[in-house]
């Protein structure tokens, strides 16, 4: 419980939408990871996508121990993270048109991949286009946004659409608009964003299933280990060996 104090205050708000994630996303989850699984079992590659913080959760599944080796970070330059000066540019970037198409075309994307594209609003020309364009070119794709900014704001792409209209499968975050849990009397602006933890969580319980799919195929899933245990690189080296030809962050 709430020991009243914004620290304990947003634990709990955090908790709750990590609850309401798992009781109405269930469905949604085993599908992603089931898509995922089809991938991997039909010799695909797959792909995550994110820019600004949403970037976070995508690279958190990229070469990550416990998780699928053949994840791959589909970057946009100045788009990943907050990696430019100034940090405003990649905000920027996001409402480009055509950008994405750009980046698709120089990409190794192909049909017959998987494309996890995680965006907060999913109101920007970079998340829309990207899952528009992947999907003409044969690729399934995911997204994993908040289905309420969909409701509550307008599109910034031409076709005023968001990207939940381009999905095969859409994850609901369940953030709210402004992406900030707490306010205060004394805080003149709404604080405490939980984006960021809600949407790892689903992008690691997506994996969750896609691992446990592929298991239940009689499958062995290309999943990566610890560096820091005893046998991790080993095992790990087989793996990207294994796979190397669907695996490009190490190239």
């Amino acid at each position: 419980m709430s020991d009243r104090k914004p620290a304990g205050q947003f634990l709990d708000a955090a908790i709750d939408l990590l609850r309401r994630v798992r009781a109405e996303e269930a469905d949604g989850i085993e599908a992603a990871g089931t898509l995922l699984a089809d991938t991997v079992e039909n010799g695909g590659r797959l792909f995550a996508f994110g820019a600004g913080h949403s970037s976070l959760a995508a690279q958190d599944v990229v070469y990550r121990a416990g998780g699928l080796a053949l994840m791959n970070l589909l970057t946009v330059p100045g788009v990943v993270g907050v990696d430019v000066m100034p940090a405003t540019l990649g905000s920027a970037l996001e409402r480009v048109d055509g950008l994405a198409s750009a980046v698709l075309d120089s990409s190794p994307l192909r049909e017959g991949d998987a494309l996890v594209i995680v965006s907060l609003s999913g109101r920007n020309a970079m998340p829309v286009e990207m899952a528009m364009n992947a999907r003409a070119l044969g690729v399934r794709t995911i997204g994993v946004t908040s289905v309420a900014y969909a409701s509550e704001t307008t599109s910034r792409h031409s076709s005023g659409t968001f990207l939940r209209d381009h999905c095969d499968i859409v994850l609901d975050s369940k953030i709210a608009v402004g992406d900030a849990e707490l306010t205060l009397d004394t805080v003149p602006a709404p604080f405490a964003p939980a984006s960021t933890v809600v949407t790892s969580a689903l992008m690691q319980a997506m994996m969750a299933a896609a691992a446990g799919a592929l298991a239940d195929r009689g499958i062995e899933p290309p999943l990566l280990r610890s560096g820091n245990v005893d046998g991790g690189h080993d095992w790990n080296g087989r793996v990207l060996d294994q796979y190397r030809d669907r695996i490009f962050y190490q190239r």
